[in-house]
């Protein structure tokens, strides 16, 4: 497996080329934002699973979705996983590449916003620099709170940021405020110099609304639907191995994230939900069906489109392939 941390910006699609091949059809290249959520997508490998589906999975790290959308529309990325909140906001159009075909994570408080001591609810914001991640959840979060608490986004300083700067943007002073995820989320609280830093919102705060997505290139999709289904059977074997052996599954996991297992644990603990092939199930619903999938990604459509993060209100039938999932075990061993 090969795995880079690549520089956030379009230069970085020059690094693709090591990696990218299509001559061989059970390769899959796959962009991941920096995030223990993702865990599962190593523990596969690890496993041994995407070798047992005949697959060889290439993984690069990269918290910039535009980056991630232009490899994928010209065909040097196959797969994208991260959060419904994060696919259905700008550059995305309808006509964008890019199919959800199952979940691996929700994340119940492992996304949210950390405020030093002077503000205590968003609208101490107003005056005031809250940096971000443009798109990220907290960013949609926080965009929702402030329309909520009636305050404008341009009565606060926005700093578009790397989320994964994140910590080293909150030494600041100038900064009230900076949202990212976990493990930074717990890193920024905890290795601050800042008195009274503490978390302002988070994702628990909006139970299941905030869910991490496995996204594939339309037309390679359509193309090759097996091979994606036997990425979806590795990464839900992984997890069930997480539920029955989550030590052993921790252990393996950290050094992915350069993390220890109790580092990664604490990240997981505040509130990351892998997403077993059962809930997916649960989640998605047959094939023709309305489920809460549809239902989360209609009300983060209409939050990104209120607070002026999208153009193009997008209908979930036409971005959601429920038949990868239906029945994804007929024939094959789990």
């Amino acid at each position: 497996m090969i795995i880079r941390k690549l520089l956030l910006s379009a230069c970085a699609l020059g690094f693709l080329s090591p990696v990218s091949s299509f001559a061989d059809d059970n390769e899959i290249n796959c962009f991941l934002p920096f995030w223990v959520g993702f865990g599962p997508t190593f523990l596969a490998e690890d496993l041994g699973y995407y070798a047992e589906e005949g697959l060889k999975v290439n993984i690069q790290f990269n918290d910039d979705r535009a980056v991630m959308m232009a490899a994928m529309e010209q065909g040097d990325v196959d797969c994208w996983e991260g959060t419904t909140s994060t696919y259905v906001t700008r550059p995305r159009t309808a006509d964008s590449s890019g199919i959800i075909i199952g979940a691996i994570d929700v994340s119940n408080g492992a996304d949210g916003v950390v405020a030093d001591a002077s503000i205590q609810t968003v609208a101490d914001l107003k005056g005031k620099v809250y940096a971000d991640q443009i798109g990220a959840p907290s960013w949609t979060l926080m965009m929702y709170e402030l329309k909520k608490a009636g305050i404008e986004s341009s009565d606060v300083e926005l700093l578009s940021i790397d989320g994964g700067d994140a910590m080293a943007v909150f030494e600041d002073k100038s900064v009230a405020a900076v949202g990212t995820w976990e493990p930074l989320l717990s890193q920024v609280v905890g290795g601050t110099s800042r008195e009274g830093a503490h978390i302002l919102l988070h994702s628990g705060q909006y139970p299941g609304l905030i869910l991490d997505v496995i996204t594939i290139a339309t037309a390679e999709l359509r193309a090759n639907p097996d091979k994606y289904a036997g990425f979806l059977r590795s990464i839900y074997r992984a997890i069930d191995f997480y539920d029955k052996d989550p030590d052993k599954a921790i252990a393996m996991m950290a050094p992915h994230f350069d993390l220890s297992p109790a580092e990664f644990l604490e990240s997981i603990a505040s509130g990351v939900d892998y997403t077993s092939y059962e809930e997916n199930i649960e989640l998605f619903g047959a094939p023709g069906s309305r489920s809460t999938v549809d239902d989360n990604f209609d009300a983060l459509m209409a939050i990104s489109i209120d607070v002026d993060m999208a153009d193009t209100v997008l209908i979930p039938k036409n971005h959601i392939d429920k038949t990868i999932l239906d029945g994804l075990w007929d024939g094959h061993k789990r």
